[in-house]
């Protein structure tokens, strides 16, 4: 049984993580407005990719309180059927060249095994769970059909994360090595902007991002050095950037989120976009779901914050709104209780709390 305080406990941590998310993206939201207001930008961009992470992460609070196994498996399925039904995720023309794949597909799948893998742990049946997991594998073929080596690795890396979470006991630590994960790439990526990695490096790392994506990277990195403190103003890269401006088919943006906040909202803008990410991963750690889920997921959002940072995933809606279903449904508290044998083993020692059983 569990002790007197536990509800009213859990209930302070959800309120603070929480106003911490309302804050975080309500400052994100004001900060693209004043930026834009500056230098004559355009945050309509911004203020949707906002809204509809609040608003994937509202329905996927409600979802996985009433289906914590059906709401992720249907949050699965649809993002592989809207990645069969509509391969690009955007109107217009496709970019093939000269950088490839627009990521979206990549990150949508990514989020798809993420939540199927979600799904395997709440499910109470073996034979349930070997076939939910089944379908992240699933994810990754399918990405490997499509073209994109990237969601491959990707998906079976949530997989094989997922399988790891099984045995592993404490959150804290296991988020803190996404999180620095996370930081590590995205410094590449800002030391490869900077120019501040020998060459023979770069040049290496040009074979798999493209010389083309290199030179977008490094036009953000001079609009920021223009003004570090508010940037060149939301939606304004594609017209200032020399390199995007001689591409036939620029859509306008540095393929890399982190660069992109940086040339357009300066380091404010960066340091919202990382709290932004803090605030998830803050999130999931205070959660009431068991270890498994709550690792599965930052797993799956730590390989999207990978994919945004070396592509332009975050520029569409559906990745948005999968963000937010993903880390809401792993962060809501199931109407019925969820299997003994998860909750346990894998949630968190509390002071006052008495294990369950």
């Amino acid at each position: 049984m569990t002790s007197a305080s536990e509800p009213g406990t859990d209930g302070e941590r959800r309120t603070v993580s929480d106003a911490a998310g309302v804050a975080v993206l309500g400052v994100c939201a004001g900060w693209s407005l004043v930026t834009a207001a500056v230098h004559d930008g355009r945050p309509e961009g911004v203020l949707l990719a906002v809204l509809a992470v609040a608003a994937g992460y509202a329905a996927g609070r409600i979802g996985g309180a009433l289906l914590p196994v059906g709401a992720p498996l249907a949050g699965a399925l649809a993002g592989v059927g809207l990645t069969v039904a509509v391969p690009h995720l955007a109107p217009g023309p496709q970019i093939t060249t000269p950088l490839g794949h627009a990521g979206a597909t990549a990150a949508v799948l990514t989020l798809s095994a993420g939540a199927a893998c979600c799904a395997a742990w709440a499910a109470p049946a073996p034979a349930v769970r070997f076939s939910l997991r089944l379908l992240a594998a699933g994810t990754a073929v399918l990405a490997g059909v499509l073209g994109s080596t990237t969601g491959c690795v990707t998906c079976f890396a949530v997989l094989l994360c997922s399988l790891v979470a099984g045995r592993t006991r404490r959150r804290g630590a296991g988020l803190a090595v996404l999180a620095a994960f996370a930081a590590l790439v995205t410094a590449v990526t800002w030391a490869v902007a900077a120019r501040a990695v020998p060459g023979g490096i770069v040049t290496a790392l040009e074979g798999s991002l493209t010389p083309h994506r290199v030179q977008l990277w490094r036009d953000a990195w001079r609009l920021l050095l223009g003004d570090a403190a508010l940037g060149a103003g939301p939606g304004r890269f594609g017209e200032l950037s020399a390199t995007s401006a001689q591409s036939s088919l620029s859509d306008g943006k540095p393929h890399s989120a982190l660069l992109q906040q940086a040339a357009e909202q300066g380091v404010v803008g960066v340091a919202l976009l990382a709290a932004a990410f803090g605030w998830m991963l803050y999130a999931l750690w205070r959660g009431p779901r068991p270890t498994p889920v709550v690792l599965t997921a930052g797993s799956a959002l730590t390989a999207l914050a990978v994919i945004a940072s070396v592509g332009n995933a975050l520029s569409f809606t559906a990745v948005s709104v999968g963000v937010g279903l993903l880390a809401g449904m792993a962060t809501a508290r199931p109407l019925a209780d969820e299997p003994p044998n998860h909750a346990r083993d894998t949630r968190p020692r509390r002071a006052g709390r008495a294990p369950a059983g």
